[in-house]
């Protein structure tokens, strides 16, 4: 660790700097980097106020969701005035659909130039977690970079908490690039998944940092389920069509993959590893997971580039105890690269992406349960949804064992559109919507990804809206659409046709 001079606080004397109504930016996308002692104890502070009838709430920006040191503990303690962009924790879920946290979501890649633009307002305080800090105020972060580097920049005072858990010899791993703004924004200079074009390092203003908080607290990263016969038989749907456009000529090697975050995602890319007829490959995404750290392994998966290293600790500890081979295959980088519209389009990427429910016309609800309720967030989906090369969501045909069908007439709530979304899978095939008409989209969704208990009612409300471009009976499809999706009697949705 290099010496400074910045003052050493304790986690309670640095919460006691924030004040109520205060808008506090924090490292992490996902638990991975996320800042974890200050928060903790900015939580206690607040029950304690709330206590004694004095009110403390603030604003809280993150790159993405964190851990439950910070978005738990903060929602738990009614801390949390309003929050953005994505999230993932349950009591911060509850508070956000009853109404208590004002939740705004957004595209990842639109936080960093909002935040520039003074769009959210003034950043009163950064909490941003480290692995070393220089005399001169250069920090290096630990594993994320997320949207850490222009919340630090931009704040009035920086609290930094030191993670001795984190190697120094991180400083390397990531690439800090901050374009400029538009009018004087120019094209950003990276044109291969490998490139690197900003700094080691975050430079801030010696003057502004508060003082640094001391932490040897894990990343909150908890372990993924294991596969199941439904989600190994998604992965190897998608491996299998993706072959096929190999062979084809449709699909040429070298293109980078990008994969959303989760059980899916991870079958996914596995799926694909072990499916001989596709090369290696790189990834260009938003999140590295333990699936892809194995793949690394294996050779499979050549090179990753993303904004944060999500992995649970046990994985965490092989790859730093094995650093030397990995430390030229990683690569982090601030959200709004790693997500960018034009690098999505440049590189020719193939996104792969989970939905909560998709329709028959090819759009997908990424969001809202039955359309009312927050899930998470759109996250970076719709960042590379809306650029990729070629589209592709996945999710199992069914929920709640057979009572759902996530295949629908109309989502409930609509975050990609069927212009945005090109292949949809499930554990029953694949629908290629690339060249279709709407009566084409949904012919190949329902006899290729709908559970066969749901074809003949699907197949039947097509039927009923008749010949028109856009098979749409407006007399039922609402109607038809609430019956069939809640599902609790079938026959009535039925009797609608």
């Amino acid at each position: 660790m290099s010496k400074f001079s910045f003052p050493i606080l304790t986690a309670e004397e640095a919460a006691a700097l924030i004040n109520d109504g205060a808008t506090v930016g924090f490292s992490g996308f996902t638990p991975a980097g996320a800042a974890k002692v200050v928060p903790s104890a900015m939580a206690k502070r607040a029950a304690e106020l709330h206590s004694a009838g004095k009110p403390w709430r603030i604003g809280v920006i993150t790159g993405a969701s964190t851990g439950a040191s910070l978005d738990g503990a903060l929602a738990s303690a009614d801390a949390i005035a309003w929050r953005t962009p994505y999230q993932s924790n349950d009591v911060l879920r509850k508070s956000i659909n009853s109404g208590r946290t004002v939740y705004f979501d957004m595209h990842l890649s639109q936080l960093q130039p909002w935040l520039r633009s003074g769009f959210l307002g003034k950043i009163d305080w950064a909490v941003i977690e480290v692995c070393d800090i220089e005399a001169d105020g250069s920090v290096v972060l630990t594993t994320s970079v997320g949207a850490a580097n222009t919340l630090a920049r931009l704040a009035g005072k920086v609290i930094l908490e030191l993670n001795t858990k984190h190697p120094t010899f991180l400083r390397g791993l990531h690439d800090i690039y901050e374009p400029a703004d538009p009018p004087a924004r120019g094209p950003i200079p990276l044109v291969n998944v490998r490139d690197r074009i900003g700094l080691t390092v975050v430079k801030l203003d010696p003057a502004r940092i508060a003082g640094v908080v001391l932490n040897d607290a894990d990343d909150e990263v908890k372990g993924f389920d294991e596969t199941t016969d439904v989600t190994r038989a998604i992965g190897a749907n998608v491996a299998r069509f993706l072959a096929a456009e190999r062979k084809a000529g449709r699909l040429p090697d070298g293109l980078p993959f990008q994969s959303g975050v989760g059980n899916i995602a991870n079958a996914v890319i596995a799926a694909m590893a072990q499916n001989q007829e596709l090369p290696a490959f790189d990834l260009y995404s938003e999140v590295i997971q333990d699936g892809v750290v194995s793949l690394i392994e294996q050779g499979r998966i050549n090179f990753a580039s993303g904004t944060s290293l999500t992995v649970s600790p046990g994985v965490l500890r092989r790859v730093f105890a094995d650093w030397a081979n990995y430390k030229d295959k990683l690569v982090l980088r601030p959200q709004e690269i790693s997500n960018s519209p034009e690098l999505v389009r440049r590189l020719g990427i193939i996104a792969i992406n989970t939905a909560l429910e998709l329709d028959i016309g090819g759009n997908v609800n990424s969001t809202h349960v039955l359309g009312r309720q927050m899930m998470n967030g759109i996250g970076g989906s719709g960042d590379f949804t809306r650029n990729a090369h070629l589209s592709i969501y996945t999710c199992p045909s069914i929920q709640k064992n057979g009572a759902i069908s996530t295949i629908v007439p109309f989502v409930s709530h609509l975050d990609h559109s069927e212009h945005s979304v090109q292949v949809v899978a499930t554990e029953h095939g694949v629908a290629d919507l690339r060249g279709k008409d709407p009566h084409g989209r949904a012919q190949a969704i329902i006899e290729n990804c709908v559970d066969p208990q749901y074809r003949d009612l699907l197949h039947a409300y097509v039927k009923s809206c008749g010949e028109t471009h856009a098979f749409c009976n407006p007399d039922k499809s609402f109607i038809f659409h609430q019956a069939f999706q809640r599902h609790k009697d079938m026959r009535k949705a039925a009797e609608l046709l």
